[in-house]
């Protein structure tokens, strides 16, 4: 041990074992060597150190007495295990070693904000972080990744922790997995099929409820996004863009926050979400901002960007895109599915400027372009969005026959998100069925037009609200008598069964015709 050590850290190393039968030598040890030394502090390196027991925690603990900055590093796993179960991560600075990976000719299987993952052997992958000091990064995302899967999202757990290059990683367990986006570059037939599934999870993502404090609300990052603007483009449309912000409702169910098809995994015939450090809670505005930004927004100026991201070109992300944001808004409305797009660019755009700002995009030519680009869609698109909110309970379809099972798969959905009892459920089936068919057949005749179905549950009583809207001819079902159901079939008149099953059906049907539109209203309580 060199002996000009003021001023310095003394490291002392630990090896082997450090139980009853050698602690005492051991203390003595190391206090010869802290003897007499005008030292910065003590660092205890047990790279060497398979094993330690209760009188070889006591020697740490006086050691740290006499040094109370001491701190442990380079400890393998299982002598971890027993200072962390002991408490002394908790008192001290505890440093895992941690085993090295080296990524070089590794494939690249998915990418996120704040990290690339990349394959390291058939059963394994790694998450590498952007961020060089990224513990404190793992460690929330460790966090919820296990709060999604308790929540009921299909996610991979990091079972590792490992250095690699500068930086660190976590591993997962993900045996022969494929990205999405890997799919959608050498097997362009399953479109629809990734479409759906990718549909599908965003919806499970988007109903559930967090726990009160688990996830930060995006929301506030948005704010940061809108104030951001307020020195890059004209003040009316900076102080619109912050009033549009803000206006956004509060919402405790998840977002994903960087939900794109690189974050999405096959596992066998499982779909896993990965990448879960971005989790957050909020309205699903600001998730479709960044599905734009992923698949649109970031290659829009150059089509190259999404093909070295993702892998596919721009056609294949603008077409992904619009046709999941139409299966998500439950609607083959080409305008419909643009206006609410419109509203994810006012938040994408926002976001990829402030992004592009703080990487250094004002440094180059192109970055400069970019820029420029991206600010004239944003104030283009503010002057026709007045608000970001949408709804997200309603299915738009042709008012045909073809149609009812679409309709019945879509408010059997929310109903089984809602918990509503299997007999209830069947009876609003048996009502929407009637209505939606006498809507079919006699709203636009001869013609063809559209209707919009709503769902929406209400708590405190807990209730179901189906709303029917047509633009076809004035007509109050409800106006008519019901049938006299204690005749017989041959004095019955032909006609207003269907309108009385409703009613008996539900709790409550109201009609209104406002705005040139039929609106009937179903409710049942549960």
């Amino acid at each position: 041990m060199p002996e000009n050590t003021k001023g310095r850290e003394l490291v002392i190393a630990l090896e082997g074992r450090i139980d009853s039968g050698n602690s005492a030598e051991v203390e003595e040890r190391i206090f010869r060597e802290l003897s007499d030394k005008d030292i910065a502090g003590v660092v205890l390196d047990a790279e060497k150190l398979s094993y330690i027991s209760s009188a070889g925690l006591r020697v740490i603990l006086r050691v740290r007495k006499n040094y109370p900055d001491m701190k442990v590093v380079n400890v393998c796993p299982e002598v971890y295990d027993i200072l962390d179960m002991t408490g002394f991560t908790e008192m001290m600075t505890v440093e895992r070693a941690y085993r090295v990976v080296n990524i070089e000719g590794c494939e690249e299987i998915g990418r996120g904000a704040n990290g690339t993952i990349y394959r390291i052997d058939k059963d394994n992958v790694v998450k590498v972080y952007n961020n060089a000091d990224a513990l404190e990064d793992i460690r929330h995302e460790r966090e919820v990744a296990k709060l999604a899967l308790i929540l009921g999202i299909p996610t991979a757990i990091s079972y590792d922790v490992v250095k690699v290059g500068e930086s660190y990683g976590s591993v997962f367990e993900l045996l022969n997995a494929s990205s999405f986006s890997k799919i959608l570059a050498t097997e362009p037939e399953k479109m629809d099929w990734c479409v759906k599934e990718y549909v599908e999870m965003l919806k499970k993502i988007q109903s559930t409820l967090v726990p009160k404090g688990k996830l930060p609300d995006i929301k506030d990052e948005a704010l940061k996004w809108a104030r951001f603007m307020k020195d890059h483009i004209p003040e009316d449309a900076a102080e619109k863009l912050l009033s549009l912000v803000e206006a956004v409702p509060h919402d405790d169910h998840m977002v994903h926050g960087d939900y794109h098809t690189k974050n999405l995994m096959l596992q066998g015939d499982e779909v896993l979400l990965i990448d879960m450090d971005t989790l957050a809670i909020g309205h699903p505005i600001f998730e479709l901002a960044a599905m734009f930004n992923a698949f649109t927004g970031f290659s829009e100026y150059d089509h190259n960007v999404i093909k070295e991201f993702q892998g596919f070109d721009f056609e294949t992300g603008r077409s992904f895109w619009l046709r999941s944001l139409a299966a998500y808004l439950g609607t083959d409305n080409e305008k419909t599915v643009l206006e609410v797009e419109d509203k994810a660019r006012v938040v994408g755009y926002a976001r990829i400027i402030r992004r592009s700002m703080r990487h250094g995009g004002l440094e180059t030519e192109k970055g400069r372009a970019e820029i420029e680009f991206w600010k004239e869609r944003l104030i283009e698109v503010l002057g026709r969005v007045d608000s970001l909110v949408f709804e997200r309970n309603e299915l738009d379809v042709e008012a045909e026959d073809a149609n009812i099972p679409a309709v019945l798969a879509f408010l059997d959905r929310r109903l089984e998100e809602a918990g509503c009892p299997m007999k209830l459920q069947m009876q609003i089936d048996l009502a929407v069925e009637e209505i939606f068919v006498n809507i079919a057949h006699y709203a636009y005749a001869p013609g063809k037009g559209r209707v919009k179905v709503n769902c929406d549950v209400f708590d405190d009583p807990r209730y179901v609200q189906i709303r029917f809207t047509d633009s076809g001819i004035p007509y109050d079902p409800l106006e008519h008598e019901d049938p006299d159901v204690t005749l017989s079939a041959e004095e019955r008149q032909i006609g207003g069964l269907g309108i009385y099953l409703v009613k008996q059906a539900m709790d409550d049907v109201q009609y209104e015709y406002k705005d040139g539109q039929n609106i009937l209203t179903l409710k049942k309580f549960f």
